[in-house]
């Protein structure tokens, strides 16, 4: 089995177990981000920035994904991510293993297999892939809290098929009996000179701006978990660089039972570098 070896691992994130432990442990005793798995949450949206600025929120959410009791495994947790335009192609890896410092996780090849013979995609493999740190960022707090579950991550682009794939993984998880969780990789708004995206000056007035009106706007439709929304008001907005990934989080979530979106927390860049340039980050949980 080939292995896609780590992009990102020594840098947006430490390489090592014993560090990614250490950082996880620290994260999980932050009550701001802390959320009781009182029922079961099927799907999240997490933030991708660097473990420093975001990797609090991103691992509580995938934390809460675990069964209350701790006595099972999913089968599959699948992601959700890339940053891809509207027309953009979707992605897949369909076999394999991916590295994490904390061992390979291997690809649930069953339910991308279903997947590709319903839709179009760009296929990666181990040796031919687009270093994303959408998804790969993810990855060692999913090892971490479910190191007997494969993997299956999508990229997605912000059209309509975004919502076709994530009923379809659904669909196919049901038909084959498979326990899966599902998570959506997006950072909120990218604003300041860095992005070219700044209609309200910089500074304070500019973070409040951001956080209360055009974040606050895209949280609001995700806990709505309208998807369609999701993706065209991500689009006008800009308030989401991979709207695609949270609306297929989200259709797949709603197609698996999903009834209820709780927000795990919100935090920004702009509290640990205020700076004129920023990028937001939401955590939410989607829940029988």
């Amino acid at each position: 089995m080939k292995t896609r070896r780590a992009s990102f691992a020594g840098s947006w994130y430490p390489a090592g177990p014993d560090d990614c432990e250490k950082e996880i442990k620290a994260f999980l005793k932050e009550a701001r981000f802390h959320i009781e798995p009182d029922h079961q949450f099927i799907g999240g949206i997490v933030p991708h920035a660097g473990w420093y600025f975001s990797g609090s929120l991103a691992c509580n959410v995938i934390s809460a994904l675990q069964d209350p009791n701790r006595k099972r495994q999913p089968d599959a947790v699948v992601v959700f991510g890339m940053h891809l335009h509207p027309r953009s192609p979707s992605f897949i890896m369909a076999e394999g293993a991916w590295e994490t410092p904390f061992g390979d996780i291997e690809i649930e090849s069953r339910l991308a297999k279903g997947l590709i013979e319903r839709f179009s995609f760009t296929i990666e493999t181990a040796d031919r892939f687009t270093p994303d740190n959408t998804i790969e960022l993810q990855l060692p707090f999913i090892k971490y809290f479910f190191d007997q579950t494969r993997l299956l991550p999508v990229g997605l682009p912000p059209s309509a098929v975004a919502v076709e794939i994530g009923k379809s993984v659904a669909e196919l998880a049901k038909q084959a009996k498979m326990d899966i969780r599902i998570i959506g990789s997006t950072d909120l708004t990218h604003y300041g000179v860095n992005y070219g995206f700044s209609p309200v000056g910089t500074g304070q007035k500019a973070y409040a701006w951001a956080k209360d009106q055009q974040d606050k706007k895209i949280i609001e439709w995700m806990k709505a978990m309208d998807p369609e929304q999701v993706i065209a008001g991500g689009l006008s907005e800009h308030n989401a660089c991979c709207p695609g990934a949270a609306a297929g989080a989200i259709a797949a979530s709603r197609a698996l039972g999903a009834k209820t979106a709780a927000i795990v927390g919100y935090s920004s860049s702009y509290e640990k570098s205020p700076g004129a340039s920023f990028v937001g980050y939401a955590g939410l949980v989607f829940g029988l």
